[in-house]
């Protein structure tokens, strides 16, 4: 069964290039199983019993399931991006008259060094104009098209001792010879079937072409690009369309650009969670103080990854709470609130993890070493409830090859099957 759910998780993923295309592999599988779309634009009319899904942006998405009585919510959120380098506009740029490469960005704070000498490719979307309306087209060039090479270490000796990357010189990808030249937003269009002329705008990004695998001595480690935070998005979705869905109103949230702060329209930081709540809130001829009452009987998992103990940098932990691959969820915790667990929301998820049968473990930074933060405690700004933040413990976490146990997927779709009640 671990290596069951592996196998369908890395294909979730490679179905899954960018943001984009994760919220439209989440659409396919939610249609399949008979969930409706609803749209922003349009009027809602939901039905007691009723399976809808909405999105924005593209990005992100919200599915919903809704009991005969609206006791509260149980919403586990994670989110669709993951650290890349994002083409500018006007990519091209030629160098000496012979090679042309593209013109990217930073997207989140990524580990850089891996991006180098391996096979990449470009993913995202397109804007188009028709019949007077903008429409989206997802892009997804198949085959491996550029690549960041790195300099020969006759040329910089010391690179092994430790060396600075600049994003606007050192990490821009080859694109092609001379010849290629102002052929870019050509195989963009192609790839889209659209004209080149018709592209009004794009949001296109690099991704890693290497295919995900499942390896060590036992077979019991998974590695592919975009585990943070796909993994707890998959695991979400699974958990969500197995749970019985009958006490509850079940939300399965997916959100973008947590690695750049969740402060978009399609964040965490924005109202699309306030939004569909209350627009469910108001399809069941509910009031405002009907959502009050619901919302305080709720609770949220936040779900992105955590930090597994390395092996090679075992003292870069916390003394006593050590998180391992395939040695279950992990909860995490921090007091200066970059995670939104307390004593209550801790105590509710394990007691969840019991019940469900599955292992958890705890992740405190090192006292003296800052961490990261998630999508939890700023969603929080817009729906106050209890939540806690978890995820599935990881090596390399923002490389572009990220490592992670083959049970730990498992172990999450179990306790979120449970959740889900």
């Amino acid at each position: 069964m671990y290596r069951e759910t592996a196998e369908e998780l890395l294909k979730f993923i490679e179905k899954s290039p960018s943001p984009f295309h994760a919220v439209e592999t989440m659409k396919e599988e939610l249609l399949s199983e008979g969930y409706e779309e609803v749209k922003e634009t349009e009027k809602w009319s939901l039905n007691k019993g009723g399976k809808y899904f909405v999105s924005r942006n593209g990005s992100s998405l919200i599915a919903f399931s809704l009991p005969e009585e609206l006791k509260g919510f149980r919403i586990m959120a994670s989110h669709s991006d993951s650290p890349t380098f994002k083409i500018k506009e006007n990519p091209e740029m030629e160098a000496d008259k012979k090679y042309v490469k593209l013109n990217v960005e930073r997207y989140g704070g990524m580990l850089c060094a891996p991006w180098f000498d391996r096979p990449l490719s470009v993913a995202g979307r397109v804007i188009v104009k028709e019949q007077g309306r903008f429409r989206e087209k997802l892009v997804n060039v198949d085959r491996d098209l550029v690549m960041i090479p790195n300099l020969a270490i006759h040329m910089n000796r010391q690179v092994n001792d430790g060396y600075k990357y600049n994003a606007q010189v050192d990490m821009l990808p080859l694109y092609g010879g001379i010849d290629a030249k102002g052929t870019f937003m050509k195989v963009i269009s192609e790839n889209a079937g659209v004209k080149e002329e018709d592209i009004l705008g794009h949001d296109l990004f690099l991704y890693n072409r290497v295919k995900g695998s499942i390896w060590g001595a036992e077979e019991e480690f998974i590695s592919s690009g975009r585990l943070d935070d796909l993994q707890c998005a998959f695991s979400s979705l699974k958990g969500f369309l197995k749970g019985e869905k009958n006490k509850y109103a079940a939300l399965h949230c997916v959100l973008d650009n947590e690695e750049v702060g969740s402060g978009t329209k399609q964040g965490a930081a924005s109202t699309f969670l306030y939004d569909t709540l209350q627009r469910i809130i108001l399809a069941l001829g509910l009031n405002f103080e009907d959502y009050l009452t619901a919302l305080a009987n709720s609770f949220m998992i936040s779900g992105d990854n955590a930090h597994a103990i390395h092996p090679n940098h075992m003292d870069m932990a916390d003394p006593v709470n050590r998180p391992y691959l395939n040695e279950g969820i992990v909860i995490k915790h921090n007091a200066n609130q970059k995670y939104c667990t307390d004593g209550v929301s801790a105590a509710m998820f394990k007691d969840l993890c019991r019940e469900a049968g599955v292992p958890f473990q705890n992740f405190t930074n090192r006292s003296d070493i800052l961490g990261g933060s998630t999508l939890g405690n700023i969603s929080n700004t817009q729906v106050a409830l209890n939540t806690v933040d978890i995820g599935l413990p990881q090596l390399a976490m923002h490389s572009p090859y990220e490592t992670a146990g083959i049970k730990d997927t498992w172990y999450l779709i179990q306790a979120a099957e449970k959740f889900f009640c």
